[in-house]
This record gives structure tokens, sequence and C-alpha cells, in this order.
């Protein structure tokens, strides 16, 4: 009895995570990869499990989630977009595809990732914004924001920005960059690391933000990562300012893909 032959592809993916409740599958179907994988049965005539380079949780956004598949059936790169997106809702697109080697792995090959968090700093809020940023009405100074960030860029144990939930290994990480701008009303926070932990996005957000309100001077959050305990760090921030912006893969695995970042958003 002869094998079928599978072709693996990689596939770049961008959601609107406000009607999902996270990226991974689940008993109710309301996720971004039951979703995806109910699009490509229709498309392919058969189930096609996928991969992705990192879960995202309810109501977190994608720009260029990184996903890849073992297809049965060989399709055109372009037919791999428009006929996804023919089968997938709305708030759910296929950006690009390319074929790739079976020795890549959307999530072990990544060799780091990017998140944004758009913050909107207005004293009242705005419903246009209410799942697109998250919202601060007291003003933050980008500047304190950006001196307190500084001292986590390296490679630290975040345990104190880690969900009791996380189910990592290590509590180490490699932050290789941590940035805080200002446009108008909104703030950006960039991260890019070689892996994240469980809300530890969404954890950093929430002490910067006491920071730049003036609750906190930027040392104290020094002593946050230093303690390397969960309880004496901020709650954790909303989700609907969180963007899962960008997977680089060493290029001889995967070509660079069109950037979207989250602060082009701004510019529609």
């Amino acid at each position: 009895m002869s094998s079928v032959s599978l072709e693996r592809i990689a596939l770049g993916v961008s959601y609107d995570g406000t009607p999902w409740q996270g990226w991974q599958a689940q008993p109710s179907g309301l996720t971004v990869q039951d979703q995806i994988e109910q699009a490509l049965a229709q498309f392919v005539g058969q189930p096609v499990a996928t991969v992705c380079a990192g879960r995202t949780d309810t109501g977190v956004h994608a720009l260029n989630q990184v996903i890849h598949i073992d297809s049965p059936v060989s399709r055109d790169m372009v037919s791999w977009v428009r006929g996804l997106n023919s089968f997938l809702p709305a708030s759910i697109a296929m950006q690009w595809a390319q074929p790739v080697d079976n020795a890549f792995h959307a999530r072990f090959s990544a060799v780091r990732r990017t998140y944004q968090y758009l913050i909107l700093n207005t004293p009242v809020r705005q419903p246009l914004w209410a799942s697109r940023a998250g919202w601060c009405f007291r003003p933050l100074d980008e500047v304190r924001m950006q001196q307190a960030a500084n001292c986590l860029v390296g490679k630290h144990d975040f345990s104190s920005f880690r969900s009791s939930q996380c189910q990592a290994a290590s509590p180490v990480r490699d932050l290789q960059s941590l940035t805080v701008t200002r446009t108008g009303d909104f703030v950006m926070i960039g991260l890019t690391a070689n892996a994240f932990l469980h809300h530890m996005v969404r954890n950093i957000v929430g002490e910067l933000v006491l920071v730049g309100q003036g609750k906190n001077e930027p040392s104290h959050v020094e002593m946050v990562l230093r303690e390397c305990d969960r309880t004496v760090a901020a709650p954790t921030f909303a989700a609907s300012g969180l963007y899962f912006s960008q997977v680089e893969y060493p290029v001889a695995l995967l070509k660079p893909s069109p950037k979207l970042e989250a602060d082009d958003l701004l510019k529609i």
C-alpha cells in the first residue's frame, strides 16, 4: 500500500481576535484554529491539521501569525490564499503562502517573535477602538515607561511576569527589544524575544502603565523582575490591544514575508 506524498506549506494569517476564544482548538469550535481547520477541510476535501508559531489568548489579534500544514493535495500558492479565504469568516484571512522543506516547523524553527501593544491614552473611552486597543484614561509618560522598560531587556528569569497557568518548562527568556513610543493619543509598546511566557506581554504592559501614570518609579519594575514573584507585579492588562506582530525564521527555511505593524493601523 503506497503512502500519500504530503507537501508542507507555510501560511501567514492575520485575524481580529475579538470574536474568538483564542488560537487553540476547543470543543466549542469558536477558536481561530478551529475556523482555519474547518476552511482547510472544505478547501482540501479532508481534515488537515495546523501548527502555529505562537498560541494567542481570547481577544488577542495577529498581524503575521505563521502556520504550517502538510497537505495531501497540490495547489498554486495564490490558490491557498484565495481559496482558504473564501471559506473563512471576515475576521480571519490568509495573507501569503510558501512551499517549505519538511525541516521547517512553524513553532520550533522560529528564532524570534514580536508583539505590539497599542494603548489609547485619552480621558474618555472611544468605542471604535474598544476591541482594538487597550485604554488608559490617566495621562501616560512614555519617557518614564521607556526608562522602566530598559531594565527588562536581556536574558532574565521572568517569573514575575508569567501566568500561574503557564506551562513553559523554564521562566527564562531573552527579551531582545522593548520600546515605548507615542503617536498622538496612542502609546505603542513593542517587544521582541526568542519566545514569550503565558501573559508575559500583558503583565509587562501592566507594570509599565503604572510607571507611566506616575504611581510607581521606573526602578520599581527592576525590583519586580528581581523578586521572581508574580504576586508583587501589576495585574494583567487587557487583551484587546495586543497584536502578535511578527515571527522570524532562518532565511534558508522561510523567505521573509511583508511586514504589517500595529502602528500601521493608525494610518488607515
